[in-house]
């Protein structure tokens, strides 16, 4: 990252006060990186952030109160530019699954090395959709078993196919646009038709569609690395 680039404003939504001043220093520490605030509730959060506008909010899921999922919901109605980063444990797969629903982009389990997650927030204000390995999988597993693919998947075109298999590679607009020789607003546009057939909301939920129906057992050579 540019030393001279301004450094990216993050949030973190966790109830577990160790953990979440324990985030925050490695925050604050790293360059390039700030933290704007801790929240130890949803609502806090929803007070604050709508004033401070993060770029990144990194949301624990089990939270007192309004949960995680909801948090994300409203937190992406209010401001939809905001990335949300869900912090979570292996074993939470249905939550995660809502979280997608409501808007988050990437998720990362909260045993993720302190250099992993920065990487990840860099990569989800970068346009990707980060995800650990493992959640990745459990994901997919756990779309195929609650939702067939959608008709939609057969309507794609060759083009929205291509883009969408780069996507799942972890490629950004922009990598996509320079890969296929094409303007990023026509990748923006094909986004726009692959979201309106696979009847999706997000990036991530557009490429678990796509693994699933690849039957791709394999993650992303990005996340394996």
């Amino acid at each position: 990252m540019n030393s001279h680039s301004a450094p990216i404003q993050i949030a973190l939504v966790e109830d577990h006060a160790e953990l979440r001043e324990s985030w925050a220093q490695v925050i604050n520490r790293a360059p390039g990186f700030r933290c704007t605030g801790t929240y130890a509730t949803g609502e806090a959060a929803l007070t604050a952030l709508p004033t401070l506008r993060p770029a990144v909010v990194l949301m624990d899921l089990n939270l007192p109160g309004i949960s995680g999922v909801e948090c994300t919901a409203r937190l992406k109605a209010a401001l939809p530019k905001m990335q949300i980063l869900v912090l979570t444990v292996y074993g939470e797969t249905d939550r995660i699954f809502d979280a997608l629903r409501a808007g988050a982009s990437g998720y990362m389990l909260k045993r993720t090395t302190p250099q992993e997650l920065l990487a990840a927030v860099q990569e989800v204000v970068a346009g990707g959709a980060p995800m650990s390995p493992e959640i990745a999988r459990k994901v997919v597993e756990s779309f195929r078993r609650i939702s067939p693919v959608p008709r939609g998947e057969n309507e794609l075109t060759p083009r929205e196919r291509e883009v969408l298999s780069l996507l799942s590679e972890g490629l950004t607009d922009k990598e996509i646009a320079d890969r296929v020789s094409v303007s990023y607003e026509t990748v923006r546009s094909h986004m726009k038709h692959i979201y309106d057939k696979l009847h999706v909301h997000s990036r991530t939920e557009a490429v678990v569609r796509f693994l699933s129906s690849e039957g791709a057992g394999a993650v992303t050579q990005r996340q394996t690395r």
